[in-house]
């Protein structure tokens, strides 16, 4: 089992953990540049990133602003952007947490983009809900939702030239907690190989409100459990998610979930097959 959690936290490229504030804002810089060289490298001008109110996309919404204003300030073009999308169904239920995700960031654009009307319209044309237990429509549903985020996103990007940001990082991607080509697709990552409090600690470094970097983590994609926690759908906890990935002692339990879960979601961190 050890052997397991070696191998799985070096293909996830886990950080080992910060030993200080002076790690931490080196870790900053390090992703602010990344996320800076992506653009350079593709020639574009412009981050997309939609805004859940959530600390990852709060962490990353954060990263994106700072890497977009140092580029304008040191003059390598006044037309560089950070777009932050808001994309609820209907009405999300934790909206004041997104505005407030929103205000923190300080975005230089921020859209919203109610994906009701999309999403129920796919549904009416292909009618393949209508015959579903509820548990399994709301499956479903909230996986069509995620791919109908991206493809809002993407559409920005395409109109204005621009890179969609995904929010990643390796306590996500062990438990393959995303949809697969819905919040799975995007361009660049800036949050791979951390793990959640590690992300919670950058999110406080920059500024982040304590309300949004502690608050629990929920995907949000089912109605017949709003707000449902990640470590409900998990079976297992972030704490015991990141001490496996950072090498530490967890129950014997609790690593045997991950490892399943690990190698039952292999599919989603592959590209597709080829013959």
């Amino acid at each position: 089992m050890k052997n397991r959690q070696s191998e799985i936290a070096v293909a996830l490229k886990v950080r080992p953990p910060f030993t200080g504030p002076d790690e931490v804002q080196a870790e900053i810089r390090r992703r602010v540049a990344f996320i800076q060289q992506c653009l350079r490298d593709s020639g574009m001008k412009t981050l997309v990133l939609g805004i859940s109110g959530g600390v990852d996309s709060t962490t990353t919404g954060l990263l994106c602003q700072r890497a977009v204003s140092e580029l304008r300030a040191a003059g390598e073009g006044a037309d560089y952007r950070f777009i932050a999308v808001r994309l609820p169904y209907a009405v999300q239920h934790d909206e004041d947490e997104a505005q407030l995700a929103v205000d923190t960031i300080q975005p230089d654009e921020c859209h919203t983009v109610n994906l009701h009307g999309m999403v129920q319209g796919l549904v009416a044309a292909t009618g393949e809900l209508e015959n579903l237990s509820p548990a399994m429509r709301d499956f479903v549903l909230g996986n069509t939702k995620a791919r109908m985020r991206m493809v809002a996103q993407y559409t920005i990007a395409n109109a204005r030239k621009g890179l969609v940001v995904g929010t990643d990082h390796a306590a996500e991607a062990v438990m393959g907690f995303f949809t697969k080509f819905g919040d799975g697709a995007c361009d660049l990552t800036p949050l791979t190989g951390l793990v959640k409090n590690q992300v919670r600690t950058l999110a406080a470094a920059l500024g982040a409100p304590e309300q949004l970097v502690h608050k629990v983590p929920t995907a949000d994609l089912e109605e017949l459990h709003p707000g449902k926690p990640d470590e409900l759908a998990h079976g297992v906890s972030y704490r015991d998610i990141d001490a496996f990935l950072l090498g530490q002692v967890v129950s014997d339990e609790a690593a045997q979930t991950i490892i399943a879960t690990y190698d039952k979601t292999a599919h989603k961190r592959q590209l597709p097959k080829e013959p």
